[in-house]
Formats: C-alpha cells, sequence, structure tokens
C-alpha cells in the first residue's frame, strides 16, 4: 500500500467516524493530519535511506577502483616516464616495498575515501555543516600540499639539474617540514576559502580539478627538459609531478559522479512526487 492509498483510507475513516458531528468531524480530521503526516515522513525517510545505500554502493566501487588505478598503474608509468630501467618487474616490487611510495599513496586513496563520504553524506545527517567544512578543507589543503610541491620540485630540476636536491632536500626531516608548511598554509586558505559557502564539497572538487591540470602543464615540459639534458634524478621529481597530477585529477572525478548519480536520483524522486 502507497503513501496515497493510507491517505484516502484514513481520511475515510475520519468522515465517517464523525456521524454528523462537526466537532468530532474536525478532531477526526486534525487526527488523521497527524496520521498522514507520519505516514509520509516515514515514506520519505524510506526513500532517502534506499538512495543513501544506493549511493553507499557506488562510493565502494568507485573507491576500489581508484584504489587499484593507483596502486597498479601510476607506479609502472612514474618508472617508464623516468626510463633507463632495466628489470622493469624487480623495480617495480621495491618501489612497493619502500615507504615512500606509500605515503602520497595513503594521502591520494584516503583523499578519496574522504570527499566520496561526504558526497554521500549530501543530508549532513552524520556531518555537521561546520564538519563537512573542516573535513572538505583538510583534505583539500593536503591534496593541494602535493600538487604545490611536485610543481615547485619540477620547476627546481628543470632550472638547476640533479643538483637542485643537493643540500637542503636530502635531509628528510626538511621535507617534512615543507609539506607540512605547505599543508597548513593550504588548509588556512581553504578553511577563509570555504567557511561561509554553502556547498563547500563542489567547490574543492573544482579546485583540485583545476589545480591537477595546472600542476600537468608545469610538469610536462619540465620533465621534456630534463630528459632531454639527460639528468640523472631530476627524472624521477618531474614523472613524480605528472603522476601525482594525474592521480589528484582522476580523484576528482569520483565525487563528481556521484554528485550527478544523486542528482539522477533526485531528478527520479521529483517525477515520482509529481506523478503521485
Amino acid at each position: 500500500m502507497d503513501s496515497g492509498d493510507v491517505d484516502v483510507s484514513l481520511c475515510r475513516e475520519a468522515y465517517f467516524a464523525a456521524d454528523g458531528d462537526l466537532k468530532v468531524a474536525a478532531k477526526n480530521a486534525r487526527a488523521c493530519g497527524s496520521e498522514i503526516l507520519n505516514v509520509n515522513a516515514r515514506f520519505v525517510i524510506e526513500r532517502q535511506a534506499e538512495r543513501g545505500a544506493a549511493m553507499r554502493k557506488w562510493g565502494i566501487v568507485i573507491a576500489i577502483i581508484y584504489a587499484l588505478i593507483v596502486l597498479t598503474l601510476l607506479v609502472p608509468a612514474l618508472l617508464l616516464m623516468v626510463g633507463g630501467v632495466t628489470d622493469f618487474g624487480d623495480t617495480v616490487l621495491s618501489a612497493y616495498a619502500t615507504g615512500w611510495y606509500w605515503i602520497p599513496a595513503g594521502i591520494v586513496i584516503c583523499g578519496e575515501m574522504a570527499l566520496l563520504f561526504l558526497t554521500v553524506d549530501t543530508s549532513r545527517q552524520r556531518l555537521k555543516p561546520r564538519a563537512h567544512i573542516l573535513v572538505s578543507g583538510t583534505v583539500a589543503a593536503a591534496l593541494t600540499a602535493m600538487l604545490t610541491a611536485a610543481a615547485i620540485w619540477a620547476i627546481g630540476f628543470a632550472a638547476r639539474g640533479d643538483d637542485f636536491w643537493s643540500s637542503f632536500w636530502e635531509h628528510a626531516i626538511y621535507i617534512a617540514a615543507f609539506l607540512v608548511g605547505l599543508w597548513l598554509l593550504w588548509g588556512i586558505f581553504f578553511y577563509l576559502y570555504l567557511r561561509n559557502s554553502s556547498a563547500p564539497l563542489t567547490r574543492v572538487i573544482s579546485w583540485l580539478l583545476r589545480g591537477s591540470v595546472l600542476e600537468l602543464l608545469i610538469a610536462v615540459p619540465c620533465h621534456i627538459i630534463v630528459r632531454r639534458r639527460q639528468d640523472c634524478s631530476a627524472p624521477i621529481a618531474t614523472s613524480f609531478g605528472i603522476t601525482t597530477g594525474i592521480a589528484i585529477m582522476l580523484l576528482s572525478f569520483g565525487p563528481s559522479v556521484l554528485l550527478l548519480y544523486k542528482k539522477r536520483l533526485d531528478e527520479y524522486s521529483r517525477r515520482g512526487t509529481t506523478a503521485g
């Protein structure tokens, strides 16, 4: 029985129960109205739950596909761009065995999962609006910091060659401090940028897509320069810049797909309401 059948039956019972008494009829009508509201509320909640379950399933599928792309395709692509690899299979396995690979891979995969969660949680029943802004800003700051660092390193290696990595960049603690500093600076920027926004996730996705395109426009020419110059370690940094830009560009597509899917579900809901 749908909500329309329930409305008709409840109102019919309220009418015949009055038996000509206007006061009783009015009282029954008010009760009928409250019952109809409860039925409609349950109907809306059930529809939202079904829509949320469908979006969560698609979100899981998109997250798994993205993780597989990052884990299985980007490392071989990076090594192919670097060039000069003799034993390709062993080199790929040794790259997976290093901790330096799992740090950026973990950041982009966790960033994708966080943005997909925010996309599914569009009703904001789990997270409050301020929490949405904080999570969106934190994720966007981390990913933009990666793009910024990759662009700076690509420009530095293209300008100075292998000498760019000497002194400051040779110490892991300095690299970590540099990345954390970029993250904090971008975090402040995104908090100010998103705090008065009604759709922070849409802005973050648009920003990441544009930032990844800009970073690729920097990294690709720098990679061509260092490859032609036949530098030793510079192609590693520029290849990292290219794969980082591609990873974050693909990352921005996942929430966009879910938002389009949600828009289509909303259209179907509106059509069903109008038809009813």
